[in-house]
């Protein structure tokens, strides 16, 4: 029997890059996507069958599944939607132009490859689509608006494709990480510094003292952070168990604040989310 595929996204590094490795490791025929050309030919260097996928271009999208497709025989048994980044910054202070430009990375993109998939797994009659979600997909955190915005998109269109696929044999999947080891601090920098003019704003004096603080001063890592390999056991139970969650959480952060989101007044969980 040939080996079960899945296309996964955002391999770089992080999450991607170590699920690509995990799931190789376990098996599978992983298609390890990158926006980068650059990071597909080192990771063609590692082995692996790495397309180009640039979640804000169409073009890459539906180039990167003819290129799976035409590999496996025109099957795919799961995607693993992962690639995303951030933009820090009060809501307040988000041009809307900003807005659009993540929703095409953290969004758009991700229900532009969904749905060119659907009809490959419905052919086939099975599939599982995994999104990685985020703590932040129910529940806020100050100055991560544009992120949290996507996150619960992400989630309400999520739920519902689960919903609506029940009449078929694909399972719809959300995985929700908090803290992860990753290079997304570092990787929203120069989104923040293309779109917030923070200098300008009336809370200048706290992003200098407390956002700029965290995003240009490594302290190390996150209380309760984990490696991306946390992320990575989730989704290998998510794509080979038969019968998987609807969600999965990962960090003890993530089962925290879902318990605290089911049981105290909004109010007091603004506070408890805003210290």
């Amino acid at each position: 029997m040939s080996a079960k595929s899945i296309l996964i996204t955002g391999c770089s590094s992080g999450i991607g890059y170590a699920a690509a490795h995990g799931l190789r490791a376990r098996g599978w025929r992983v298609f390890a996507a990158c926006k980068q050309q650059a990071d597909c030919d080192r990771l063609a260097v590692e082995g692996f069958d790495a397309p180009l996928l640039d979640y804000t271009d169409e073009d890459t999208i539906h180039e990167a599944i003819a290129h799976v497709l035409a590999q496996t025989g025109g099957t795919l048994d799961a995607v693993f939607n992962n690639g995303a980044h951030g933009l820090p910054g009060a809501v307040e202070d988000l041009p809307t132009a900003a807005l659009r430009e993540i929703f095409e990375s953290n969004f758009f993109g991700w229900h532009t490859l969904t749905r060119a998939l659907i009809p490959v797994m419905r052919k086939q009659g099975h599939g599982r689509i995994v999104q990685c979600s985020s703590v932040l997909g129910f529940v806020t955190m100050p100055w991560r608006g544009a992120y949290n915005a996507t996150k619960f998109a992400l989630e309400g269109l999520t739920d519902t494709l689960r919903i609506e696929m029940r009449d078929t044999d694909i399972d719809v999947i959300l995985i929700e990480p908090g803290p992860i080891t990753s290079k997304i601090r570092v990787n929203s920098i120069p989104h923040y510094e293309r779109w917030i003019d923070w200098k300008s704003s009336t809370r200048a004096e706290q992003y200098q003292t407390t956002l700029n603080k965290r995003l240009y001063e490594s302290s190390g890592p996150d209380r309760f952070e984990l490696p991306a390999d946390a992320v990575v056991k989730k989704l290998a139970h998510a794509v080979e168990v038969r019968h998987p969650k609807a969600r999965y959480y990962v960090t003890t952060p993530t089962h925290i604040a879902g318990v605290l989101r089911r049981i105290l007044p909004t109010k007091t969980l603004d506070w408890v989310l805003g210290r």
